[in-house]
């Protein structure tokens, strides 16, 4: 029982072994050896038991090739064969895997497709990561000001969060029941790849789907590539509407965000939160340059910061281009006319409003209204006029303009003077060197970035900036061409190749790190900035020159022009602000060397320190003024108020006055010719004398040198303020008035009350007439000569006129002695007797010179013998208390020069208290206001404080000021990075 069960065991393995479902070969068992056979099968006896090989053969197949479907047929039990077996498991799944090359073929078709298609969309896309300044700032810097560590200590727990979380386990429970579900699929899809795996690395004939597929791929290339030819035009065209479609939806997002950062700098400006905002760099940077065009107007040894300078020919669209970046109407607009006589910086900044100010003035315009637009073009015009001297056409001064808003682009940019070829009339003619010069002055700075504007709807040939540009910048590293009026230069031109030669830097002999197209209007001055931005758009939209791509899209528009030069802007200043930081710490410590090494022990004051120095010293003086006692003031009125009245009341009232015959006519005489004089002349003069008194006690206190105090330093400055504080200052008018009356009293009062006032008339009276001899005997010298003792002393002789005169004397004199009571005036018969005298002597005489010797000869007869009276009045003080009555004496000379000097103590009196309670105080305001106004004016502060202590010290204050704004800047700078 046991031996037939492992016979039929024997026979069925086999069959089995023996047996080719799908599989190539004999079975191992078959390659055993006689004695393993035996091993393994026991009932394996001789060869005579062993069954004859089955005659089949054997068929190769694939798996594509359908399994054939044959009847199943019975082994012969005796050889242990076993009913065949029917594997449909094996079949089925044969038939399925048929599907593996659908499967692949179309994923890597698909895929690739898919690929190609993401590949061309992403080409199309914009590069968006230039943009990422248009993500408001407060957005990057939320770290700074939110703390997020507290913020997320603040959230809840993991633990907390979970409890709120639905139950994924029993989620997944209810799940779990369709994992059966989805298994078979599953397990099969594994199959089929697996299986297809397998193909691959065998080589099957799963290798013609990839051919196919490769196939398909090369033709399909090869048909699209075909149509881009077809299409490039259309295409191209699609591209150009791409591009301006985002270019809208930038300027969109650049519009909200203009809003947005509006809406942050108003919270700032009310206080909300302090924030460091990128307008705080750009001023700090134009702060410096405004100190530096103080302290070096030539740009060419200590002032290297950077700076855009705009130049090009006249009328090429400088100015317009300046106004398309400031997005304002802002300068002064003319047609065909210079407009632009001097460099004016425009200073462009973020600010929550737009508005513009000078930097001299407080003053906001608003470019929002035109109103205040009109204001600003009218101020710039008036202040470029006032800059340029007379008998010139442009000024070097430059004008410091800021503009703020939101949205604008921050640079510091130069606006200069077009460049001329041709000197017409009514301009001066050193004109054309003029701008030549400030043009080269300010391109001559290494860091400086050049704007170069070119008209486009001229002849290229005519272009005169781009030889001077070329010259100061042969290289191009720091140029940037910008081609204006674009759209008539495309109507014009008759070849577009033109424009793209110039666009590409071949027509032009100058280099650039950027050329740039734009359009600045249609030539209409009452344009408004978005219209021009309209037509900018609409034009490039529709034109040629992007149409056939002679221009690229970021070559055009002013915006991009702007963003432009904005970035070279910016790189430049922090290439250079740092070496210029150094330069000026240097300069610093030169500057502090020479001043320990010429003024040890003086400190260090500039300009308006030292003004302000000399400005209490003035106060001072001015108030020192005030203290003058009234004694001093009114001996000098006195004094000199009868120096300038002396020789009228001599010659014009007491001399013929004392030619009367008696007291009552000398009275009346006296009486008339004093009130003349008191109506008409008197007060005049004495106010006169009073301001001549009152400047010359101001002179005296400013000029006056203090010992070792005294700087000389401000001499200049002391001795202008005096003068125009002199020559602003006028005396009252109703003085003359109230002092007439008052001279007027005093004159007419005849009565003399003590004997001192007798006797101090007498001294006045003896004072006057020794004084008016001593003058007469010295005309008299020089008319004769010197006398006998001089000539043999001092070896001098007469000349030959003065021997004429000195006869003529003599003969006068003799006529005088035989009448000492002749009168004033030599009658014509005297005269010719005198003649015929001196003619019989052999001396010719002009009657003439008779009678201008015999003045100065009866005015010392005249004055000796009122000396002579005046010794005879000292003692008739009595009589006059008598009336003179029963004497011979007659004192009336005594009493006129008593009314005269009674009358020159009250005028003296009454201009002191003029002067002490009004005048001084006036002139003390004077003084004042003259200060002010030198305060603000920093020219004649210039003129007037000079010298080397004054250059060094104003030298060394500006270079600590701008190095220490450099530094702030440089630190602001590196805290944005």
């Amino acid at each position: 029982m046991w031996r037939a069960r492992a016979a039929a065991v024997c026979v069925v393995c086999q069959s089995l072994a023996n047996s080719s479902y799908g599989v190539k070969g004999k079975s191992p068992l078959q390659k055993l050896h006689l004695v393993s056979r035996s091993i393994y099968h026991p009932h394996y006896t001789s060869s005579k038991f062993q069954r004859p090989p089955l005659r089949t053969s054997i068929q190769q197949f694939s798996s594509l090739n359908r399994l054939p479907l044959r009847k199943t047929k019975l082994l012969s039990v005796k050889y242990g064969y076993l009913p065949r077996r029917n594997f449909w498991v094996a079949r089925l799944a044969s038939r399925l895997l048929k599907l593996r090359y659908l499967v692949l073929g179309s994923a890597v078709g698909g895929g690739y497709t898919a690929k190609k298609t993401y590949d061309q969309w992403k080409e199309m896309l914009p590069d968006l990561s230039d943009y990422k300044w248009i993500v408001p700032d407060f957005i990057w810097e939320l770290d700074e000001h939110i703390d997020f560590e507290k913020f997320s200590k603040a959230l809840p727990d993991a633990e907390d969060l979970a409890k709120l979380l639905p139950d994924f386990d029993k989620i997944g429970e209810s799940l779990s029941s369709l994992t059966g579900f989805f298994s078979p699929g599953y397990n099969l899809v594994s199959e089929v790849i697996g299986a297809s795996d397998l193909l691959l690395l065998l080589g099957s004939q799963g290798e013609t789907a990839f051919r196919a597929t490769d196939q398909g791929y090369e033709n399909d290339k090869q048909y699209k590539k075909v149509s881009d030819k077809e299409k490039i035009d259309q295409l191209q065209e699609e591209l150009l509407h791409t591009q301006l479609k985002y270019q809208r939806i930038l300027e969109r997002l650049e519009k909200e965000n203009k809003e947005l950062r509006k809406l942050v700098l108003q919270k700032d400006d009310k206080g909300i939160h302090q924030r460091k905002l990128k307008k705080s760099l750009i001023d700090m940077y134009s702060e410096v340059l405004d100190i530096l065009s103080d302290y070096d107007a030539s740009y060419n040894t200590q002032d290297h910061l950077p700076r855009v300078v705009v130049v090009g020919d006249q009328s090429a669209g400088k100015t317009s281009v300046l106004e398309m970046i400031a997005q304002a109407r802002i300068f002064p607009r003319g047609s065909g006319e210079m407009m632009t006589r001097s460099p004016v910086k425009v200073t462009l900044s973020e600010g929550p409003h737009h508005v513009a100010l000078f930097k001299d003035s407080s003053r906001e315009f608003d470019l929002t209204k035109e109103e205040d637009l009109a204001a600003l073009r009218n101020e710039i015009e008036i202040r470029m006029r006032k800059s340029v001297k007379e008998g010139c056409t442009v000024s070097a001064e430059t004008i410091s303009l800021n503009v703020k808003g939101p949205g604008l682009q921050r640079m510091v940019l130069v606006d200069l003077p077009g460049v001329i070829s041709t000197v017409t009339s009514g301009m001066a003619p050193d004109t054309k060197d003029t701008i030549f010069s400030i043009s080269k002055a300010y391109m001559q700075n290494p860091n400086a970035i050049i704007l170069c504007i070119q008209d486009g709807s001229v002849d290229a040939e005519r272009s005169i900036v781009t030889d001077l540009v070329s010259q100061m910048d042969p290289h191009g590293k720091r140029t940037i061409f910008v081609l204006t009026k674009v759209d008539l230069a495309e109507k014009n031109v008759a070849s577009p190749n033109r424009i793209q030669q110039i666009i590409e830097g071949k027509l032009f002999p100058m280099k650039a790190l950027g050329y740039f197209a734009v359009v600045t209007g249609k030539g209409n001055s009452s344009e408004s900035i978005e219209s021009i931005k309209d037509y900018e758009e609409e034009f490039f939209q529709n034109s040629k020159l992007l149409k056939t791509c002679m221009l690229k899209a970021h070559q055009v528009t002013t915006r991009n022009l702007s963003l432009a030069v904005s970035d070279c802007f910016w790189k430049m200043v922090r290439e250079s602000v740092e070496q210029q930081a150094d330069a000026f710490k240097a300069t610093r410590f030169n500057l502090e060397t020479e001043w320990k090494n010429n003024y040890p022990r003086l400190r260090e004051l500039d300009r308006n320190e030292l003004f302000e120095k000399a400005k209490n010293e003035i106060l001072d003086e001015v108030i020192s003024l005030s203290q003058v006692t009234p004694k001093h003031w009114e001996e000098i009125l006195q004094k000199t108020l009868w120096e300038r009245v002396s020789t009228h009341v001599i010659e014009n009232i007491y001399l013929p006055a004392a030619q009367t015959t008696n007291s009552g006519t000398f009275n009346t005489t006296v009486d008339i010719k004093l009130k003349q004089w008191t109506d008409k002349q008197l007060p005049n003069k004495a106010v006169e004398v009073a301001w001549e008194t009152l400047q010359e006690e101001f002179s005296h206190f400013m000029t006056e040198k203090k010992g070792k105090e005294h700087d000389n330093i401000f001499d200049k400055l002391k001795q202008a303020v005096k003068e125009e504080s002199i020559k602003r200052h006028k005396w009252n008018e109703r003085a003359e008035d109230s002092l007439r009356v008052i001279q007027h009293n005093a004159l007419e009062d005849r009565s003399i009350s003590d004997k001192q006032q007798w006797d101090a008339a007498i001294h006045f009276m003896e004072d006057t007439l020794q004084s008016r001899l001593k003058d007469t005997e010295s005309v008299i010298e020089d008319m004769v000569g010197p006398d006998w003792k001089k000539r043999w002393l001092y070896w001098v002789g007469r000349t030959k006129e003065q021997n004429i005169r000195n006869e003529t004397k003599n003969e006068l004199e003799k006529m005088i002695k035989c009448n000492e009571d002749h009168a004033a005036y030599l009658a014509n018969d005297e005269v010719t007797t005198v003649r015929k005298n001196l003619e019989a002597k052999g001396v010719a005489v002009d009657p003439c010179l008779i009678k201008d010797t015999w003045h100065q000869v009866y005015r010392r007869h005249f004055l000796r013998t009122a000396l002579s009276h005046c010794n005879l009045c000292r003692r008739g003080f009595y009589y006059y208390q008598r009336h003179f009555v029963d004497s011979e004496l007659e004192c009336n000379d005594v009493v006129l020069f008593w009314r005269i000097q009674r009358m020159l103590a009250i005028t003296a009196n009454t201009l002191r208290q003029q002067l002490t309670n009004t005048e001084v105080r006036r002139l003390e305001k004077n003084v004042k206001e003259v200060l002010e106004d030198f305060a603000e004016d920093s020219d004649k502060k210039v003129k007037l404080l000079t010298g080397k202590r004054v250059q060094l010290a104003e030298d060394l204050k500006k270079v600590r000021e701008i190095q220490e704004k450099l530094e702030a800047f440089i630190e602001a700078l590196h805290q944005e990075k």
